[in-house]
């Protein structure tokens, strides 16, 4: 099956605009499908991936009212790739924000990746707010999960792409990668911050696909993409997202009552199963979708029927 025959037909938005949340942040939103529809509030990866357009055919436009937004300096929001006040809970409070701003009483969320995580605090912060959650590519931003991706395990996996990731840092530095990024990635030098921007955003398209995509390879070589993805990301995980170790799991009791569906391809190098299926062990409302032929990637056959599922069955 491709994956014209999953989603829904591409639409724009009806309404858009730019919302101050906290000087000097102001945040890109977007409102698309049905205005009278279920809410919806589409939480996008990274943190610094900005939202997409493609994201919008996960959902029928007759059913849902699509809440799209880019996240504190990536994206459309300004000012780009800032870092001065840009944490999680910034974020948490700016979804509120977004909320109150457009008088939803309740709505669903959705997200992949970073945007499982941020979705996932969100819910443990606000779950009065939240209907239900579908999650895809579960990342628990623990320790170990950093170190997996940007350390060591994924590397094992893919040598190749790993290799020009890790040989951008001089060996003295190599023991630290995500340390040694963002001593670079905050450099005063603009041609160091973006030579390191491409070798880190290179590294995760590179694992993001069971089959590497050349479109996601490109990425890379968008500066302006690049710099917000790789400077934000390492800024996060260099502070461990500014959160206590294991926080999610650790507060999974305030998510009891609503239910979610998470998705999660068997082959994800980005964000291993082992985190989905962590959180489904702990979460009696949720149901696990192991894609058996997927990597990571929202764009993968198995991973978008799944959503489309379950946003077709909590939308009717």
């Amino acid at each position: 099956m491709h994956l014209d025959d999953i989603l829904y037909p591409a639409i724009e938005p009806f309404e858009s605009g730019m919302l101050e949340v906290e000087a000097p942040h102001k945040i890109y939103w977007e409102r698309s499908g049905n205005p009278q529809g279920k809410p919806v509030v589409v939480i996008h990866g990274g943190p610094g991936g900005g939202s997409q357009p493609g994201y919008r055919s996960y959902f029928n436009p007759l059913k849902y009212c699509i809440v799209q937004f880019d996240q504190r300096s990536c994206g459309h929001s300004t000012p780009h790739a800032e870092l001065k006040d840009n944490h999680t809970m910034a974020s948490v409070k700016d979804i509120e924000t977004l909320r109150k701003h457009f008088g939803t009483e309740k709505w669903q969320v959705f997200g992949g990746s970073w945007g499982s995580t941020l979705g996932l605090v969100y819910a443990q912060t606000h779950p009065e707010r939240v209907s239900e959650l579908v999650l895809r590519g579960i990342f628990l931003c623990r320790s170990k999960e950093l170190q997996w991706f940007y350390q060591h395990g994924a590397s094992e996996m893919f040598p190749d792409a790993f290799a020009p990731y890790r040989d951008h840092i001089p060996k003295n530095e190599q023991g630290d990668l995500i340390g040694a990024y963002y001593k670079r990635l905050t450099s005063n030098d603009e041609t160091t911050r973006l030579e390191a921007a491409k070798k880190w955003t290179g590294w995760e398209m590179a694992t993001s696909k069971l089959i590497p995509d050349s479109d996601y390879l490109e990425k890379a070589n968008d500066a302006h993409f690049a710099l917000a993805f790789a400077r934000i990301e390492c800024h996060y995980f260099i502070n461990k997202i500014f959160l206590e170790e294991n926080f999610i799991l650790n507060n999974v009791e305030k998510i009891q009552n609503i239910p979610g569906v998470i998705v999660q391809g068997r082959y994800d190098v980005v964000c291993p199963p082992v985190s989905a299926w962590n959180l489904h062990q702990v979460w009696p409302k949720s149901e696990l979708h192991m894609i058996a032929d997927a990597g990571h990637s929202v764009g993968e056959t198995g991973i978008a029927q799944a959503l489309v599922e379950a946003t077709d069955r909590f939308g009717a």
